[in-house]
């Protein structure tokens, strides 16, 4: 019998990049770099204001076992330190570097010597690399692993499932030397036996690189994957590659899978072959108000604007941008807002694209239900919601949500399911909080 697959949505393409190779912008006036682009705690500076600093100079180092360092993208001068406003709606100290225009490279970077599995974790942790894919989750921590027996495969994320973005594409396809290097890598340190290269079927290009790259290899294949909105998340990807489903709480490796993104191993490679932390981004820049989408390599802490400007600015005034993509993207305040480590895209959208449909009554029609990759009862949760019944939150398992956006997108009443899921998350979290709070002052 031939294996379910799991809902999504099919969203419009716009790839309109990628066939455009990435180009480097070359040096901001000036970087804003937050200590905290990853999951976990913040990095702790090492710099203060007046320092003079050099490119891929460590300028702050891991805040906990889930963190990672963080290092200088320009060569110059440290204006201040400052707390900044980060997406997740927190302020975080930020380093501000005014640029000298010479990039000067740190003198103390070199390839890292790796003789075993330590070395190549360490090699990792001193990279500055996360994931890049979008979550951030610390590269190094999430490639701990004590019995490596239980990876049965790695799955190298090249879906790419939002629309616009190309960033992993131009990686794919500019860089897929690195990409196969990184597998190696990963199959030397880590001994893993098995790697899939997950590519939608709407990149064909990609997928016969890639083809190429693992002829003589052994242990490497490539799944060409139906192009499917989440294609690209974790979950997904582990059941339509391997077959397995991730048991609810646990990680990708409770399934015998590690995901990692594409670009995300390329850049292992790149830190390993040449010492070079990760200091710069590939950024696709795209949407109706941008005069010339490119795909950009930007130093990480570059503002938005800079970005834009790089790309011929725009032809019309953007009503919204985004970090990401227009599925799960978030969108922003201003455009001094920095590239961040875990970037791939930077959206401009017009008055026609950023404009929301009026919502009316929910139908009952069930097609939120149906779409959920992840087998969901979104109405049920706004409903549960509105009604503040934190405990029907809780069974309706709310706290699994991807918040990739489908129930939203596939809704004929356009009612804001995956905002009401986030906030139903943080309510339930709440909950949970206050409950154990209660249940500790009475021991």
């Amino acid at each position: 019998m031939a294996q379910r697959k799991l809902h999504g949505v099919h969203v419009p393409h716009r790839k309109h990049t990628a066939d455009l190779a990435a180009v480097d912008m070359g040096c901001p006036a000036m970087v804003t770099i937050p200590m905290s682009m990853h999951i976990g705690a913040p990095a702790k500076p090492l710099v203060k204001a007046g320092d003079t600093v050099t490119v891929g100079q460590r300028i702050a180092e891991v805040g906990g076992f889930v963190s990672s360092p963080v290092h200088a993208s320009v060569s110059g001068k440290v204006k201040r330190i400052e707390d900044v406003l980060i997406s997740s709606g927190r302020k975080v100290p930020a380093i501000v570097i005014e640029s000298d225009g010479l990039m000067t490279r740190c003198p103390d970077l070199k390839p890292p010597v790796i003789e075993n599995q330590a070395d190549f974790l360490q090699a990792l942790t001193d990279s500055g690399i996360v994931g890049l894919g979008g979550a951030g989750f610390p590269t190094q921590v999430k490639l701990t692993v004590k019995n490596l027996s239980q990876i049965e495969a790695v799955i190298v994320n090249g879906a790419e499932c939002e629309p616009y973005i190309t960033s992993d594409t131009r990686t794919m396809l500019d860089n897929p030397k690195l990409v196969l290097e990184g597998a190696r890598l990963l199959q030397k340190y880590l001994e893993v036996k098995r790697i899939i290269f997950a590519i939608e079927d709407n990149k064909p290009q990609c997928i016969a690189k890639m083809q190429e790259m693992c002829r003589q290899e052994t242990g490497m294949e490539v799944a060409s994957l139906p192009a499917m909105y989440p294609q690209g998340g974790e979950k997904v990807l582990i059941y339509h590659t391997i077959g397995r489903v991730v048991p609810e709480g646990k990680l990708p490796l409770d399934a015998g899978a590690i995901v990692i993104n594409v670009t995300t191993l390329a850049s292992i490679a790149r830190y390993v072959r040449y010492g070079i932390p990760l200091v710069k981004k590939c950024v696709t820049v795209d949407g109706g108000a941008v005069k010339t989408p490119k795909n950009v390599i930007a130093p990480i802490g570059t503002p938005m604007a800079d970005v834009f400007a790089f790309c011929d600015g725009f032809v019309k005034e953007p009503k919204k941008v985004l970090y990401g993509g227009p599925m799960m993207g978030i969108a922003v305040p201003d455009l001094n807002q920095p590239i961040l480590k875990n970037t791939n895209a930077i959206l401009a959208l017009d008055e026609e694209e950023a404009k929301l449909p009026p919502t009316t009554a929910c139908i009952k029609c069930g097609r939120c239900i149906a779409h959920c990759p992840l087998n969901l009862m979104p109405a049920e949760i706004e409903a549960a919601y509105e009604r503040q019944d934190v405990e029907a939150l809780a069974e309706l398992k709310v706290n699994i949500c991807m918040e990739c956006g489908c129930c939203s997108f596939i809704c004929p009443a356009r009612r804001p399911l995956v905002q009401t899921n986030k906030l139903a998350k943080a309510q339930v979290m709440a909950y949970l909080k206050a409950k154990q709070a209660k249940e500790a002052a009475k021991k």
